[in-house]
């Protein structure tokens, strides 16, 4: 019994049809037998009976045995020739395919390959897909360990190259993690804290980054041998809460700071603005506020680098880089008058515990909407309905953030929150990166990925980069002006040769954003562009000295 434990599934379930269909055999002979002789008066042997079950069975059909007159033998008979007919249907999908598939497909390797200069991701999820795309973007070589079979094969199927291993039941072989460039753990923390013991008795001494679920087991997964702990949901909660509240973010929200100097912000261009229904050129954003528009989100689609003849339309949030007088110079003419009253947040979600916290911690009011009741609970009724969300004080809400479960019930929140109200300001979280354009197309200012938060932070802590994703195929890269020096800027047709563009050079503590025909980059400048991955990697190219700049390191470590 233990060794049948042990067995794939297939064999497991080979192995039963192996031993059920005898059984099953010898006991409708055996009844068989039984009525013959005592409904028909007819003595039949033992194996005469086991050959009429088999005939039955397999629905073959009968020899010269077919004399059953009482009408218990004959619906004997009946049953047994429908229970032939659904085991022959049973055992192929069942027991047969799967085996065969079993032993056809191509086995996944158990055994990590040599990762020298590679990084290992135990356990793919949301928080990591923006990671992986860094990663390839960076041509830095990734290894995924991973213990759903499935989720493996669908890996697989992409090219990425996985490993398939069981960390509860046996130690993981990682001697092959020596020389390694980092490890991401993503898995449950009792896992993640089995994992970083392992890699550290294996010898590893690399970087190990934990994505701890809860923020209470960081300290614990540090002592076991991580280098740094953090929560994803955690990070986003602070990131949507300072996105939401001018008492913790008290200028401009949706913005990011870059460096320094240069922040990203996302505006949503208000209805009422000056700006709205003008180009670009016209308007002259860049010359009058000194920040640059390097992509807009119209209808929930992307536009990169916008041609300046590009019309602003009302509604459209425009992605802009520039100093922290600059944002909120453009933020003052984009975007509407701040309401007041309470924050509605609708979710009572972990996330939402969490964003909850960080507002009423900085002194905001804020109501909490959600189907069931709790103690931070101040509303229960559907999420979804016009009449409760009126009642809450939707149209009238400071800001709406959106703190759902899936990002499907997000999508639709979204939509019905902008139909109730077309000026509210609408701040959702989301678990993938591919959900933020839809959530956009459905009216959100403001949609932030755990995907998003996370891979930034990864990306920092594995490759040491100061880089911004603004979305999925859009970057700002802080780069060195080396490889811009001796003519003028303009001269080297960065946008021709490349496709990106030069939004900034910071200067000692000066951020330039408007460059005339004769500006010359000096070598210790630093220059930043945007552009997609492509764009990137020909800018790279072509400037091969340009290098990334790297990051500057925080006061504190990220823990929670």
């Amino acid at each position: 019994m233990l060794v049948m434990l042990h067995l794939p599934r297939p064999y497991r379930r080979l192995l039963v049809l192996i031993l059920a269909l005898p059984a099953t055999l010898f006991v409708l002979a055996v009844l068989y037998q039984a009525g013959m002789q005592y409904f028909e008066g007819q003595t039949r042997s033992l194996l005469a009976s086991l050959k009429w079950a088999a005939e039955a069975l397999t629905t073959t059909g009968y020899g010269g045995d077919t004399a059953w007159t009482h009408p218990v033998m004959q619906f004997y008979v009946i049953a047994v020739q429908f229970i032939g007919v659904f085991l022959v249907l049973l055992v192929f999908p069942i027991f047969f395919i799967p085996f065969f598939e079993e032993r056809f497909e191509t086995r996944l390797p158990t055994r990590l390959p040599d990762l020298k200069g590679s990084v290992l991701i135990y356990r793919y999820g949301p928080a990591v897909s923006s990671l992986l795309l860094e990663l390839d973007q960076a041509q830095v070589p990734v290894a995924i360990f991973e213990e759903d079979e499935a989720v493996a094969r669908r890996l697989r199927e992409r090219g990425r190259l996985v490993v398939l291993g069981n960390l509860r039941e046996e130690d993981p072989d990682l001697s092959n993690l020596a020389g390694a460039r980092g490890m991401i753990l993503n898995g449950d923390d009792n896992d993640n804290a089995l994992m970083t013991l392992a890699a550290r008795h294996s010898g590893f001494t690399g970087p190990i980054v934990a994505l701890a679920g809860d923020p209470s087991r960081s300290p614990p997964l540090i002592r076991a041998g991580a280098t740094v702990a953090f929560t994803p949901d955690h990070v986003l909660a602070a990131a949507l809460a300072a996105r939401a509240s001018r008492k913790i973010s008290p200028r401009v929200a949706g913005v990011h700071r870059f460096s320094q100097h240069l922040e990203v912000a996302e505006l949503r261009l208000h209805a009422g603005s000056p700006l709205a229904g003008a180009t670009i050129r016209n308007t002259g954003i860049r010359t009058q506020t000194g920040a640059t528009i390097v992509g807009m989100w119209v209808g929930g689609e992307l536009v990169r680098q916008p041609p300046v003849d590009t019309l602003l339309e009302p509604g459209s949030i425009l992605i802009v880089v520039g100093s922290q007088k600059a944002i909120d110079r453009l933020g003052e003419v984009a975007t509407a008058a701040p309401r007041r009253g309470p924050f509605l947040l609708i979710g009572h979600s972990q996330l939402g515990e969490k964003v909850t916290e960080l507002l009423r911690d900085a002194g905001e009011d804020v109501l909490v909407l959600d189907t069931k009741p709790a103690d931070e609970v101040d509303v229960v009724g559907d999420l979804l309905d016009t009449k409760v969300l009126e009642a809450s004080g939707a149209s009238t809400a400071q800001a709406v953030i959106l703190t759902l479960d899936t990002d499907s019930a997000t999508i639709f929140a979204t939509a019905v929150v902008r139909s109730l109200s077309p000026d509210a300001v609408i701040i959702a979280g989301t678990r993938r990166v591919e959900t933020v354009s839809r959530i956009y197309r459905a009216g959100a200012d403001f949609a932030l990925s755990v995907s998003q938060v996370s891979g930034q932070l990864l990306t920092y802590h594995i490759l040491g980069q100061e880089s911004v994703s603004l979305e999925i195929a859009t970057k700002l890269v802080a780069t060195s002006g080396v490889s811009l020096t001796g003519r003028p800027l303009k001269a080297f047709g960065i946008r021709k040769h490349t496709g990106c563009l030069v939004v900034a050079v910071e200067r000692n503590d000066q951020v330039m954003v408007e460059f005339d025909l004769d500006f010359e980059v000096r070598p210790d400048d630093t220059v930043y562009i945007t552009g997609t991955p492509d764009g990137i990697s020909k800018y790279f190219k072509h400037f091969p000295d340009a290098g990334l700049k790297p990051a500057a390191k925080p006061d504190e470590q990220p823990n929670s």
